[in-house]
C-alpha cells in the first residue's frame, strides 16, 4: 500500500464498518438514513468501466476515451516532489501545483505515459461534472437514486493525497479504478484537524494544515486526540464508500492510474443555501464580539435556529410570521433579498 515512512499502517485507529453488497440489497434511501460512515464492497462491480479497469489500463482509458467529445478539462500538475500532494508550498504564498486547461484526451495521455515512470509527476483532474466531461458515461455507470438529483462528479489522476476536508452534501465515492484510502474523522474533531483558510485553499473547503505522512505533534499537538477517533478504509475497484455530511476525509489514491466517481446529495431543498455562508458570516460579525454580548447572540441563536423551530412563531400571527413560519422557496428568496439589500448598505 502507500508509503508511510515510519508510521505504522494501523496508527489511524480502526476500520470503517462495511458491508458486502453482493449479499445485500442497499438501496440510497436506506444508506441516507445512516449517522456514520459505511464502506460498501462491491456496490458498483457490475460498472463497465470496473469491468475494464480490472482487465488493463489499456481497456480503461479506451473504455473513457470512447465517451470524450473533446471536453477541456482543468488539472491539477506537479513533480515528482510533491508524491502526490495537493497542497500549498512552503510559504503559504500559491499551492504546490500549477493549474492548467488540458483536453480530457492529453490529460489521460500523459498519465498513462507516467505510469512508466518509477517517480511519477503530480497530474490530478478533480471534481468535475461526468455528463460535461463524458457525456452518456453516467447513463452506463449508474446508482439509482430516485427521484434524488444528485451531482455526479469524476476524479481522475495518478498517485495523489488530498488534505483532510469535509463536505456539506451526503456523498458516495465509488472507485472505478486504483485503490483509495479513506482516512474519516466525526465533524466534533475539527478542533483538532487544524483546519486552514476558507477562501484560500487547494481543495474549495479549508483543508487540514497537518501533513499525515509526517505529522508535526509539536505545531499541531491537539491531532493526536484526532487520530484516536480516525476511522480508514481501503478500497479496490467497484467498491464504494459512504460519507456522511460534514465528515472530514483524507483521500490516498495509490494506483498509477487512478479514477473515482462520487455522487453528492443534500435531503433539504436548495433554496435554503448552505450554512457555511452563514459561518463565515458570523465569523465576521459576531466573533470579535465582547464575550457578554457573544453570549447574547448565542442565546438568540440557541432560540431561533437551535431550538425548537416551532416556539419561536407560535405566539405570532401568521400573516406577519415572515422568516419565523415555515420556509418555502418564494420565501427564501424574499429572505435572500432582504439580505443583500443588509449587506449592500
Amino acid at each position: 500500500m502507500s508509503n508511510r515512512g515510519d508510521l505504522p499502517e494501523d496508527w489511524f485507529g480502526e476500520n470503517i464498518s462495511e458491508t458486502d453488497c453482493s449479499d445485500h440489497d442497499l438501496t440510497v434511501e436506506g444508506i441516507s438514513e445512516l449517522k456514520s460512515p459505511l464502506v460498501l464492497r462491491n456496490f458498483v462491480e457490475n460498472w463497465p468501466v470496473v469491468n475494464k479497469a480490472k482487465k488493463s489500463n489499456e481497456e480503461l482509458v479506451e473504455y473513457l476515451l470512447g465517451f470524450d467529445r473533446g471536453a477541456i478539462v482543468p488539472v491539477s500538475l506537479g513533480g515528482a516532489e510533491a508524491d502526490g500532494r495537493v497542497f500549498y508550498n512552503d510559504e503559504y504564498t500559491d499551492l504546490n501545483v500549477k493549474m492548467e486547461s488540458l483536453k480530457f484526451s492529453l490529460m489521460l495521455d500523459r498519465i498513462v505515459e507516467n505510469t512508466k515512470r518509477s517517480c511519477p509527476n503530480l497530474i490530478y483532474m478533480a471534481s468535475v461534472d461526468t455528463e460535461e466531461c463524458l457525456p452518456g458515461f453516467s447513463d452506463r455507470n449508474l446508482i439509482e437514486f430516485g427521484d434524488r438529483n444528485p451531482l455526479i462528479s469524476i476524479w481522475i489522476g495518478t498517485k495523489t493525497r488530498i488534505a483532510a476536508h469535509n463536505d456539506l452534501p451526503q456523498n458516495i465515492a465509488c472507485v472505478a479504478a486504483g485503490i483509495r484510502r479513506f482516512t474519516l474523522f466525526p465533524p466534533h474533531q475539527t478542533q483538532n484537524l487544524y483546519a486552514g483558510s476558507f477562501e484560500w485553499t487547494p481543495a474549495s473547503r479549508p483543508v487540514s494544515l497537518v501533513d499525515f505522512y509526517n505529522p508535526d505533534f509539536d505545531t499541531y499537538p491537539r491531532f493526536k486526540d484526532a487520530m484516536a477517533e480516525a476511522k480508514v478504509a481501503i478500497l479496490e475497484p467497484g467498491d464504494a464508500l459512504y460519507i456522511p455530511s460534514m465528515w472530514w476525509h483524507h483521500v490516498e489514491a495509490v494506483g498509477d492510474l487512478n479514477v473515482l466517481v462520487n455522487y453528492w446529495w443534500r435531503d433539504v431543498p436548495r433554496f435554503l443555501g448552505t450554512p457555511q455562508d452563514v459561518l463565515i458570516h458570523g465569523m465576521m460579525t459576531l466573533r470579535d464580539m465582547p464575550t457578554h454580548e457573544k453570549q447574547i447572540w448565542k442565546d438568540l441563536f440557541e432560540y431561533y435556529v437551535f431550538g425548537d423551530k416551532d416556539v419561536p412563531a407560535e405566539h405570532v400571527p401568521e400573516i406577519i410570521q415572515g422568516v419565523l413560519g415555515p420556509i418555502d422557496s418564494r420565501l427564501a428568496q424574499r429572505t435572500r433579498s432582504y439580505l443583500v439589500s443588509r449587506l449592500n448598505r
